[in-house]
């Protein structure tokens, strides 16, 4: 059947769709031919004012000009001509209705909802009207590809992944290093238990030589000190030993606490 089945008017510097035909038709390769009209939307830029796609039964056709783009999903036996003068109609059936200040300030896909009956309508026509009817126009856009002739695109080229749209190159990553967590040796231990030790030594002797000493000179607050700062040095090393006391990793999924070991945080690449 010979026939415009959707039709689209979108942005062209972000591919945004603003307004769009009912679709009536749900087959598998209709719905493909509308997921790479999508793609090919968001690359409209990159492509001179008309262009083609075709596949088996379906073919793409893109008419834009400024930052403004129709785009049709037509059977392959509808001529090109006549596609474009529908595309060009309808683009200059979407300009006087709407101001260039609307549609750079549109945010939100089909944001022009009432046009949609408007497409419907000039969908209708040229699906039944015959090319004797629009014998000027139709013969003035033939003129037209004949001097330009429209970009013709595979829908491999429209099938684009993400990470190549809007020229984006596509990065290879490596994966990150795994961690594991793993028990410390019998010296880690010997250390934590040093540093408690010496925490509690420093602590005793800073507080006893406190209470002989400020009534008798000022200069002994430096031998005070002495031994409160290595106090508090010792307390943040035991903290921070305590907090990497983590949950290890088993082999089914579930973490639960290894006791009695004390485990730290080293890199291990798995």
């Amino acid at each position: 059947m010979s026939m415009i089945f959707f039709a689209s008017v979108v942005r062209v510097r972000d591919g945004l769709p603003l307004s769009a035909s009912t679709d009536f038709y749900h087959t598998q390769d209709f719905l493909e031919c509308r997921r790479r009209l999508k793609t090919l939307a968001l690359r409209l830029a990159q492509y001179p004012g008309r262009g083609s796609a075709e596949s088996c039964d379906f073919c793409i056709h893109f008419s834009s000009s400024g930052d403004l783009a129709c785009m049709a999903i037509c059977s392959r036996q509808y001529p090109a001509a006549m596609a474009f003068c529908f595309l060009e109609t309808l683009w200059w059936e979407f300009t006087a209705s709407y101001d260039t200040t609307c549609i750079g300030l549109a945010s939100r896909p089909y944001a022009f909802l009432e046009f949609d009956s408007i497409i419907q309508k000039m969908k209708w026509h040229f699906n039944y009207v015959s090319s004797s009817q629009i014998k000027s126009s139709l013969e003035k856009i033939q003129e037209e590809l004949e001097f330009q002739p429209p970009v013709v695109l595979t829908l491999e080229d429209t099938d684009v992944a993400n990470g190549m749209m809007n020229g984006h190159i596509p990065m290879h990553s490596e994966p990150a290093p795994n961690f594991r967590m793993e028990p410390v040796t019998a010296l880690g231990i010997l250390s934590l238990v040093l540093n408690i030790m010496c925490a509690a030594l420093n602590l005793i002797r800073g507080v006893h030589l406190a209470e002989h000493s400020l009534q008798v000179a000022r200069e002994e607050i430096g031998n005070i000190l002495a031994f409160l700062i290595p106090f508090v040095a010792c307390i943040f090393q035991i903290c921070t030993a305590t907090a990497l006391m983590p949950l290890a990793s088993k082999p089914g999924g579930k973490h639960e606490r290894e006791s009695p070991s004390i485990l730290i945080l080293t890199e291990k690449r798995l």
